[in-house]
């Protein structure tokens, strides 16, 4: 009879004294950094606002999975809520109400995601300049990743081998760029007049050895094109900003000058995407249907979807045209620090 393998020993709890003071350097350096970003958003101006979690929709992105609760009345009567996977609908209601530069270090929880660079509560900062150009975000950028390596005391970003010069100029690239150099793959040729060719890019997909199922759509393609051929070659020596997404890969964003695309873009550092920025959509009707678009996309994968959140709808009406950008707090710090999981960074991980 074979034998029963031993079980391993449990890993020690985070409030294991031996395990805090490893993690605690890094914990200390995550606050040098929380207030050097702050003073930088005191400084440009910034009124720090702080949103509730508990929210009507979470948000309507067809890969982002909430928590759902239960708010009871005094009464029992009972309403289905929801743990916000971003502070962004809320954000913008303080926009439409005549706030002109916001910033909230927010928790958000995202559910199915658990990783080295994913935890399930995890801190995002998140800013918006209203009237204010798109790329004035992407000077944010260059500028927190310098304070955060100076709070850090570091010259250089690191994850598990890929160095970044937070002191560097950014690289700018576009999505476009990035499909053609590292997968010979032309993106824009598979979104003839604005609309998603799903053959022509799959054949292309194909061409450059990513598999591709019968049932994939465009967005499927894209996303593991991304993830395979490209996301690990960005930020590598210095920052990359990711260009000029596809519109129908940022629904809420508002389009370029070229149709085909929306003014989003994305910060790269050592391989690791740290931050997401757009060009606002502020439309409703629009911004309707394309959330309409992501919760039956979202339906057709997971069996589910989410509400709509019809004062955020409203409140686009009288919203300022405005640019807005979240960065993962955590994963900064990861770069920063040199740590090499998300846990590391985090005061309470969820065990």
């Amino acid at each position: 009879m074979a034998k029963t393998p031993p079980i391993a020993p449990a890993a020690s709890p985070f409030w294991a004294a031996d395990v805090h003071a490893g993690r605690r350097p890094f914990l200390l350096a995550r606050n040098r950094i929380v207030t050097a970003l702050r003073g930088y958003f005191a400084a440009e101006d910034f009124v720090e606002a702080e949103t509730g979690a508990l929210q009507v929709s979470p948000g309507n992105e067809t890969h982002l999975h909430a928590f759902a609760t239960t708010l009871m009345a005094p009464d029992g009567a009972s309403r289905r809520l929801y743990l916000r996977t971003s502070p962004e609908f809320a954000c913008k209601k303080l926009l439409a109400a005549g706030e002109r530069r916001i910033v909230e270090f927010a928790k958000v929880f995202r559910n199915r995601e658990r990783g080295v660079l994913h935890h399930p509560e995890f801190t995002m900062v998140e800013w918006y300049r209203a009237r204010e150009p798109y790329d004035a975000l992407m000077s944010d950028c260059a500028a927190i990743l310098a304070l955060a390596a100076e709070a850090a005391g570091t010259k250089v970003l690191t994850f598990r081998g890929r160095t970044a010069d937070p002191f560097a100029a950014l690289e700018r690239l576009t999505v476009a760029d990035v499909f053609d150099r590292f997968a010979g793959i032309d993106l824009l040729a598979t979104l003839p007049g604005g609309e998603p060719d799903t053959q022509g890019l799959a054949r292309a997909a194909h061409g450059a050895g990513i598999r591709v199922g019968d049932d994939d759509r465009w967005g499927d393609i894209f996303s593991r094109v991304l993830v395979e051929k490209i996301e690990g070659n960005l930020g590598i020596g210095r920052a990359t900003i990711l260009d000029r997404y596809p519109v129908h890969q940022a629904a809420l964003a508002r389009p370029a000058e070229d149709c085909r695309v929306a003014e989003r873009f994305e910060l790269y550092a050592c391989g690791v995407e740290l931050a997401n920025g757009f060009g606002e959509l502020t439309d409703p009707v629009e911004q309707r249907r394309r959330l309409k678009i992501e919760m039956a996309e979202k339906e057709r994968i997971y069996g589910e979807r989410y509400p709509l959140d019809e004062d955020f709808l409203a409140a686009l009406s009288a919203m300022p045209q405005a640019c807005g950008i979240a960065l993962g707090l955590d994963r900064l710090v990861m770069l920063a620090t040199g740590a090499s999981r998300i846990e590391q960074v985090l005061w309470n991980p969820l065990e």
